[in-house]
């Protein structure tokens, strides 16, 4: 390598605003002296999950574990039975729910009264998912992530069916999924309900790995963050040499041999702080 070797972010990267509000929200709940549990992890970083318990806001599995104070509601979202239970149970809520996210769930209403049939295209494990799910009827939707999946549903049960998409996809990947099911559905309309930051910030991993001048990409985020891990499959699929770290102690000195300059983006579960840490990190690893 000849030069110093040179920093370039993606153009969008790290917290969305969603979740940016929803951790400042209990930052300040902390700081005025409040302290609560969270409803599975506020966000799917290992990091900011062990800050919030060291300010007093531990991870609850379940609403029936928490007896008494505040819970926390993450930028996921919940099923909607959760408030009522929550209330019933004495509990102070705080909902961090994405806007998006409740735009999802007010689009399922309306289309469940106009007599669709839902289809969600995501992972049925996955939390935001479960939210919209959860308190429905089985036969009322179905959660599908490829075209495989749709090709088992019995589309001649329903006269007509709504698409929806888990906000961390980027719609524009899943399109041969929602094709499937439009050719198979005698009626299909898609919900409007696309979040526009997890897009801009594909499109962003997209570019950055494309650029002639990048030799290598570091993708920060939670080993458990989907949106994160996808950032990293569309990296490596332009750029082979990309790496996906949850923070400096993961870096390796080899993987910037002969590199000039190294992309660095992040998941939208990923802190501004976090991704500082890993750029200086990889300055001082620079060979």
């Amino acid at each position: 390598m000849t030069g110093p070797l040179t920093l370039r972010r993606a153009e969008k990267y790290g917290f969305c605003a969603g979740v940016r509000i929803a951790d400042r929200t209990v930052r300040k709940l902390a700081a005025d002296g409040r302290r609560g549990q969270i409803l599975g992890q506020l966000v799917h970083n290992e990091r900011v999950v062990s800050d919030l318990v060291q300010l007093g806001f531990g991870t609850a599995d379940a609403l029936d574990g928490v007896e008494n104070g505040t819970i926390v509601f993450s930028a996921h979202g919940v099923p909607p039975s959760f408030h009522r239970r929550a209330l019933e149970r004495g509990l102070l809520v705080v909902d961090t729910t994405c806007p998006f996210v409740y735009d999802v769930h007010e689009e399922a209403r309306q289309a469940l009264e106009a007599g669709y049939h839902l289809v969600f295209i995501g992972d049925r494990r996955h939390r935001e998912v479960i939210g919209y799910t959860r308190d429905l009827d089985p036969e009322a939707y179905d959660v599908v992530l490829t075209a495989a999946d749709v090709a088992r549903i019995d589309f001649e049960r329903y006269p007509k069916v709504k698409i929806f998409y888990q906000t961390t996809l980027n719609s524009e990947e899943y399109e041969q999924v929602a094709r499937a099911i439009e050719a198979r559905a005698a009626e299909a309309g898609r919900a409007d309900t696309i979040c526009y930051a997890t897009k801009e910030n594909q499109d962003a991993a997209r570019a950055l790995a494309a650029d002639p001048e990048v030799d290598c990409i570091v993708v920060v985020g939670g080993r458990h963050s989907a949106n994160t891990r996808h950032l990293w499959e569309i990296c490596r699929e332009i750029e082979p040499r990309s790496h996906l770290v949850h923070d400096s102690g993961d870096l390796r000195r080899t993987w910037f041999e002969d590199c000039r300059t190294v992309g660095v983006t992040a998941g939208a579960s990923t802190p501004d702080a976090m991704i500082e840490e890993v750029e200086a990190a990889i300055l001082e690893a620079a060979p």
